[in-house]
């Protein structure tokens, strides 16, 4: 990590008081115990009641180039993000999928985790185009990839069946020049 990037890491743990690390297989359980909070699951593909082997079973197995982490504050597990690198043509493009602890929002732990996942896809992955899907009800997290640079480049109607009716969602990117 250069200097840079290490100094802006510093700062957003001093803001916000959290530390990003990599998941641990030691984490499911509490990874899958915000993924099944109503907000945390509202802006996700999620289906409820995800169980806590669901969630060992995507963490054992991750995608070549890919990187799960968590966000930590005073010991608890508020927050998690991941990347997905793409394979063959579009090994210079990766996915993102993010969310934080309904009782942790809006404290700056998403800006963490997104920055660094951003650092890594730049600095360490060569990660051209990062990508997301976002429900367009989710104007907190919309505002948050903006900040980031992510602009949005389509509508995904009916997108998802979510609490008893389709849902659109925005297709966004953040491509480096």
């Amino acid at each position: 990590m250069n200097s840079e990037s290490q100094y802006q890491d510093e700062r957003s743990q001093k803001q916000c008081g959290v530390e990003i690390r990599a998941a641990r297989m030691s984490d499911a359980e509490a990874i899958a115990l915000i993924a099944n909070l109503p907000g945390y699951r509202a802006g996700t593909l999620r289906l409820p009641f995800q169980s806590v082997e669901e969630t060992r079973q995507w963490m054992e197995k991750p995608a070549l180039g890919s990187i799960n982490l968590v966000a930590v504050l005073d010991g608890q597990i508020v927050g998690n993000a991941g990347m997905r690198r793409h394979a063959g043509r579009q090994i210079h493009t990766g996915h993102l999928g993010m969310g934080v602890h309904d009782d942790f929002t809006g404290r700056g732990i998403g800006s963490a985790l997104l920055a660094a996942v951003v650092d890594t896809a730049d600095n360490w992955l060569a990660i051209k185009r990062l990508e997301l899907t976002v429900y367009v009800d989710n104007e907190p997290a919309i505002r948050l990839y903006e900040k980031f640079g992510f602009e949005t480049e389509g509508r995904l109607r009916a997108f998802a069946f979510r609490n008893g009716e389709y849902v659109d969602a925005f297709a966004m990117a953040r491509v480096r020049m």
